[in-house]
């Protein structure tokens, strides 16, 4: 094939005699892209051209695929065109566009892995590929004749009468106006009175109402919203903050942005951390544009993930609310994205690729061309220090909507006022919710720690109870009778003797989880109304909207939770916020424990007192002089942000540095430390560049795999995928060893 001709390139007709070699990715864990041959086109789908989704042969199976663009070099010459393999088939699906194709490839080359399991996130549901069979109708034949033996009943004869003039109707309309059931309708069908007919598949979202009224903006409010209305217009890249303290109604500001996009023809994508614990959001968007958007998480049901993704890509849904995944889906005409609270941990994917959600959707808004915003009220250190370089824009909310007050912080210093031996709850906060209730008021305790104790022991021998599958103690979760690793899901009933020294009934809990919190609460007020809100107790969707239902209606006194009761809920009821444990996130050495403790508290801290009545919270720590709980108890953010920076600035820490890490795991330990010293051998070294390690990751054996890291340090302008992609090259892992790269760290496990 000469160079220079791609893919794109007319595609011979039947009756020429020319070869066609077309590229196509695979969503396989290939290196890269694939030469088939077409030799003539291929329908009913949209050709052979770059985006196209295809069926092709891969030895003895058939994969799908997607037609994808030719690298100019691609082409060299020598190549044996008779040890092609034909394209089977091109499906009826709307093809993968450009911008999609460059997203892909971008996220493969900036995260090292491998184009085709890029790919795979974005064919998800490779069932909606070809389109929906329609909904079944029947229509009568004109000149039917009964057959000899047919019986006329009166449900026959109404649905005959009724059909003789049509419009096709559907089983279900036909027994609403006739009474007929489907074995009639079914024996009219078989004898050859009704003919079948399939309805086209409408949409299945309702259309939003951009210029639905809603609430009232203060003027701060309605100036951020005017400045993201201007970015939609402009129909150009732009990343804006909107930075703005809890409650200060972030959503709607940017629910304008997306009443501008609707206007405009475009399609809106919203990204939110815990799209099952929504339940809120989806009321507020529903009572703003009249109907719901199109959802995209993990919890949908086949069916429906496949007529999502079908709408998609067919523009015939034109707002999408989702989780990380719904960055990839296949957008045909997306003018927004939005990040609600941008800088949470859960918008990185640590499993397959290893991405960020936040950053992935600035560079799909940048390859795009179309505006982003990021929304939090504690933005992450690297968007701060992006608006700082001025390539991003800030938009600041500095106030509370509808007259409420940022609640009072105050430091319970458990040196001081310690709980009373086995007890958590501090006398302080103990009076507090006391107080609250009193006064017929909510209150909630935050504990970032599920079940009832994370560690159990043997009070004869300290033999702890671990999982085999993971450096991790069993975690007791006592109501459900169980101990279980968080880790992998390995659980057992509590042995009634040691396996160690075998003592029998010698096991004692160890530390609170919020269960045991929960046992505390119910000891010291036996009245009080109240539930836990944790992601193990909780089964899907629908049940955090009842509780947070409950919560709203004065249902539920007292609230117990972990980490997923700080995503934004607007309690108005609830006065009081304690929390249990606040040095819980301090430990570890994660280069970001300040900064994620300090985010994840004032999120928290950030339910109280969000209506008319002001809010209050108790925040227990053995470390009151540390810098999170001192701009804790100041409101100073700034402050804190400041002193982070220059820590972070004099390491030459993200962002003033670069990360990434190297994770070599495998099921003989023997083999994966081989690897890793190897590797160690191999290991780059030049200025501006630092490699730590290897050693045991923190959690040195999981879901049966051993573990070794690698820490790979550089400065701001080194690019360290070259020297990665070049150093990984040079060694050959052991068998069934695993060699995964983290670029961007967020978690050191």
């Amino acid at each position: 094939m000469p160079k220079g001709h791609t893919s794109s390139d007319a595609v011979p007709g039947p009756g020429t005699s020319a070869v066609e070699r077309v590229r196509v990715l695979l969503p396989l864990g290939l290196p890269g892209a694939l030469d088939y041959r077409a030799v003539r086109e291929l329908g009913p789908g949209p050709g052979l051209r770059p985006g196209a989704f295809v069926r092709v042969p891969l030895g003895s199976r058939e994969r799908l695929g997607v037609v994808w663009d030719r690298d100019a070099d691609a082409d060299g010459g020598g190549f044996d065109e008779a040890r092609l393999r034909d394209v089977l088939e091109v499906l009826d699906a709307p093809p993968l566009d450009a911008v999609m194709r460059r997203f892909i490839d971008w996220v493969a080359a900036y995260t090292l892995a491998p184009p085709g399991a890029v790919l795979k996130m974005a064919m998800s549901v490779p069932q909606a590929l070809t389109p929906e069979a329609g909904v079944i109708a029947y229509l009568g034949v004109p000149g039917w004749t009964p057959p000899e033996g047919f019986r006329a009943t009166p449900q026959r004869h109404k649905v005959l009468e009724l059909l003789a003039a049509g419009p096709p109707r559907t089983p279900a309309d036909i027994r609403a106006e006739t009474g007929a059931g489907a074995g009639v309708i079914k024996g009219l069908a078989a004898a050859g009175a009704l003919a079948v007919h399939r309805l086209a598949a409408g949409s299945p979202f309702a259309a939003p109402d951009a210029d639905r009224p809603g609430p009232a903006l203060t003027p701060a409010q309605a100036a951020a919203a005017a400045k993201l209305r201007d970015s939609v217009r402009a129909e150009a890249f732009s990343v804006t903050l909107l930075d703005g303290v809890t409650g200060s109604g972030k959503t709607e500001v940017y629910f304008e942005a997306i009443a501008e996009t609707l206007r405009r023809g475009r399609q809106a994508l919203v990204l939110l951390p815990e799209i099952a614990l929504s339940a809120q959001w989806l009321e507020r968007f529903e009572a703003r544009f009249g109907c719901a958007p199109a959802l995209w998480h993990s919890e949908l049901g086949a069916a429906r993930r496949r007529r999502t993704w079908r709408a998609v890509a067919e523009d015939r849904a034109p707002v999408v609310v989702g989780a990380r995944s719904a960055l990839f889906l296949p957008f045909a005409a997306l003018g927004l994205i939005v990040i609600d609270e941008e800088h949470d941990g859960s918008y990185k994917q640590e499993d397959g690729v290893f991405y960020s959600a936040r950053d992935m959707a600035v560079v799909r808004g940048q390859l795009g061309a179309l505006p982003v915003v990021l929304a939090s009220a504690t933005p992450s250190l690297e968007t701060v220090v992006n608006v700082a370089r001025d390539r991003y824009t800030a938009l600041h909310l500095p106030e509370r909507i509808g007259g409420a007050t940022l609640p009072e912080v105050d430091l319970v210093d458990l040196r001081a006022a310690p709980p009373p031996a086995g007890r958590w709850l501090s006398p302080p906060l103990a009076a507090a919710l006391a107080e609250t209730l009193d006064a017929g008021q909510q209150a909630l305790l935050f504990l970032n720690r599920r079940g009832y104790a994370p560690l159990t022991l043997c009070r004869a021998c300290g033999h702890r109870l671990e999982c085999p599958n993971c450096s991790a103690w069993l975690v007791e979760h006592r109501a459900a009778g169980r101990l279980s690793c968080h880790h992998c899901g390995y659980a057992l009933r509590p042995p009634e003797s040691c396996p160690d020294c075998q003592a029998e009934a010698s096991f004692a809990a160890c530390g609170p989880g919020v269960e045991r919190i929960a046992e505390e609460v119910s000891a010291l007020f036996p009245e009080a109304r109240q539930c836990i809100m944790a992601s193990d107790t909780v089964a899907g969707p629908q049940s955090f909207g009842d509780i947070v239902a409950a919560v709203v209606s004065g249902a539920v006194d007292i609230l117990i939770g972990t980490q997923i009761i700080a995503k934004g809920y607007h309690f108005p009821l609830l006065t009081l916020v304690g929390v249990v444990d606040a040095d819980l996130g301090l430990s570890g050495g994660d280069l970001r424990a300040s900064e994620h403790t300090h985010q994840l508290l004032t999120q928290v801290a950030g339910r109280a007192g969000r209506a008319e009545l002001p809010g209050r919270v108790l925040v227990q720590t053995y470390m009151p002089e540390h810098p999170v709980m001192a701009a804790l108890a100041s409101g100073d953010r700034a402050a804190f942000v400041a002193a982070e920076m220059a820590e972070r600035k004099a390491a030459h820490m993200p962002p003033f540095g670069r990360l990434a890490a190297v994770i070599i795991s495998g099921p003989r330990e023997g083999e994966v430390d081989a690897t890793a010293r190897a590797l160690g051998r191999a290991r780059p070294e030049g200025p501006g560049l630092e490699v730590l390690g290897p050693a045991p990751a923190a959690l040195a054996l999981l879901r049966g795999r051993h573990r070794r890291r690698f820490l790979v340090k550089g400065a701001r302008d080194r690019r360290l995928q070259p020297i990665l992609r070049d150093w990984l090259a040079r060694v050959r892992p052991g068998k069934a060893v695993r060699v995964q790269v983290d670029v961007d760290p967020v978690s050191f496990l």
